[in-house]
């Protein structure tokens, strides 16, 4: 044991493990608060929250960014009209519902940095503007803050076949590319179509298909709910043979009551724009007036001589005639006419559609007697287009009587019963 070292005053004491000795005088415990330690905490926090929400701000601003730059959702090139007078949420909105961009706050927030850190403000400006397929947000704004407009724009009249069609853009010389099938018939929605010089050909049917895929999506189920029609390819197939009878708006929901009153009675429909395109097809064109022997002709098409609704479309029809067939008024007609005067008598009787007919025939006999003897040598004097004959005069039968067919029949039909 070493001198001057304090002796344990037990065997257990001498066993116990020595305390370590005190701090020295003056000197600060190592557990004890420091001054200044809290403020230094408050600092540490407040770096670690700005920290945070600096990650999370990048983040979002990175992910509006990728948004912003990446492909857009349309699957066709389309037209938007911007309307003077919209701020740029309104128009943000319009591009999101018109299904140009996914995210309308994506393109706000985008805009609107733009705008800021540019060397001048944006501004995006009002018009029609062809928007790319897939283009993205950036394209986009680009576009309308540009006032890139389209210079262009060509009208698909309604009842046109899908070849008629092909064959009027094909017409233009603006457009480039050539087509080497035609859209399948009913499948093309008739309309003024806006576009930019140089623009493929095929892409403005495209976008004609997918505007007639959407409208037809939203008439669909707008549709009255007790119609004989069960799928949008049948209410097609209808809405083309309403829009090739009749020309007149005013007449339209009534010719489509008239066929649809038929269906559910299960008459057979006897249109004769059915009979034509089963001889012609997408040609559209007869180049003659319908006779008897077209009548009795037997074809997939001909509604004389099949039942029900024919296996296609025969032609494409417009927003009209397709709104009409799927909500058509509520009539008991079974049978129209020409009254002479471009219009149609409607009759739900037989007795009354046979004394229409007869009207119509005295009208036809009059006014051959007033056609000089030369017109057939004339330049007027030329067979009527189908389009033409679809609002001539016509008659619908169904159990006693046949129909006279278009403006340039030469002679009446004689009477008999159709058969059922």
């Amino acid at each position: 044991m070493r001198r001057g070292a304090i002796r344990p005053r037990s065997p257990s004491e001498m066993l116990e493990p020595s305390r370590p000795p005190g701090p020295p005088r003056g000197a600060v415990a190592p557990n004890a608060p420091r001054r200044g330690s809290g403020f230094m905490r408050f600092l540490s926090g407040l770096f670690t929250v700005v920290l945070v929400v600096m990650l999370a701000a990048g983040s979002v601003m990175a992910l509006l960014y990728h948004q912003f730059e990446t492909s857009g959702p349309l699957a066709v090139s389309r037209v938007v009209t911007v309307p003077r007078g919209e701020g740029r949420i309104e128009i943000a909105t319009r591009l999101e519902r018109e299904g140009a961009i996914s995210n309308r706050w994506a393109f706000i927030i985008n805009y609107m940095l733009r705008s800021a850190l540019g060397p001048k403000p944006l501004e995006l400006k009002a018009g029609d503007y062809e928007i790319k397929k897939n283009a993205s947000m950036a394209e986009i704004m680009e576009t309308l803050t540009q006032g890139r407009g389209v210079l262009s724009k060509i009208t698909i009249p309604e009842g046109l076949t899908s070849l008629q069609i092909v064959e009027k853009l094909r017409g233009e010389d603006e457009l480039v590319g050539d087509i080497t099938e035609i859209p399948a018939e009913g499948t093309l929605l008739p309309d003024t179509y806006r576009y930019s010089k140089g623009m493929e050909r095929r892409e403005l049917l495209e976008r004609m298909q997918g505007e007639m895929q959407r409208f037809l999506a939203a008439a669909w189920e707008r549709r009255q709910p007790s119609l004989p029609i069960t799928t949008p390819e049948q209410a097609i197939i209808f809405a083309s043979i309403v829009e090739k009878e009749t020309g007149r708006a005013d007449e339209r929901g009534r010719v489509a009551a008239v066929f649809m009153n038929r269906l559910k009675k299960g008459m057979r429909l006897q249109s004769d724009p059915t009979v034509i395109y089963g001889i012609v097809g997408g040609q559209g064109t007869l180049g003659r007036s319908i006779t008897r022997a077209d009548l009795d002709q037997k074809s997939s098409h001909n509604t004389y001589q099949i039942g029900g609704l024919p296996p296609t479309p025969i032609c494409n029809p417009g927003r009209p005639a397709i709104e009409a067939s799927l909500n058509p008024p509520m009539t008991t007609d079974l049978y129209f006419v020409a009254d002479g005067t471009g219009g149609h008598t409607f009759s739900d009787t037989l007795k009354e559609h046979n004394a229409a007919v007869n009207v119509w025939r005295k009208v036809e006999r009059d006014r051959k007697k007033d056609q000089p003897a030369d017109a057939a040598d004339t330049p007027d004097a030329v067979p009527v287009p189908l389009a033409t004959q679809a609002a001539a005069p016509r008659v619908l039968n169904a159990k006693g009587t046949a129909p006279a067919v278009g403006s340039g029949a030469s002679v009446p039909l004689p009477v008999r019963k159709p058969k059922q």
